[in-house]
């Protein structure tokens, strides 16, 4: 992976992906912290939140969307290999360069109209209408971020051997 030229900036790549994945497993855990108290406050105390509800999706949105790139660099996505792993060397990596394409065609599009969704909200100043009446653009944020992160990796992977288990070579 870090053979030629553009090795350090794939490193570089590599060590964001792996900062957004430790923000995204501390989104999860907010989350759920978040519900927890959610439910302890209305059931317990009868007296729920306004937050805590919305604050936990958009915790859930955002780490998602920021810890999708760094799986699939791991190799943790989910993937059916019952048919690849019969193949050879070279049908192995021939279905590895059409998924990962697929995954970067998507990815491409879904950013692209996303932002799109994105700066329409952002200019109209929608909001969510809820009590909290967050903007809708900080959860639709996450789409063209997420996404646009997960079509650069797809394009990484690409030019990668096809591997059974990366994390070895990852620092978890």
């Amino acid at each position: 992976m870090d053979a030629g030229p553009d090795g350090g900036v794939m490193k570089v790549f590599s060590s964001i992906l792996l900062a957004l994945a430790w923000i995204a497993a501390i989104l999860f855990v907010l989350s759920g912290g978040m519900l927890t108290y959610e439910v302890l406050a209305r059931y317990l105390f009868i007296a729920p939140t306004i937050w805590a509800a919305e604050l936990s999706q958009l915790c859930l949105i955002w780490g998602t969307m920021l810890a999708t790139p760094w799986l699939l660099h791991a190799g943790l996505h989910i993937s059916v290999d019952v048919l690849t792993e019969r193949l050879g060397d070279i049908g192995r990596r021939v279905c590895h360069i059409l998924a990962m394409s697929a995954i970067a065609a998507l990815s491409a599009v879904i950013a692209w109209k996303g932002w799109g969704i994105f700066w329409d909200s952002f200019e109209r100043g929608r909001t969510t209408g809820s009590m909290l009446d967050l903007p809708t653009w900080v959860s639709e944020l996450a789409i063209p971020i997420g996404f646009g992160l997960l079509f650069l990796q797809a394009l990484i992977e690409i030019t990668r051997a096809p591997t059974k288990d990366r994390t070895e070579e990852l620092s978890i």
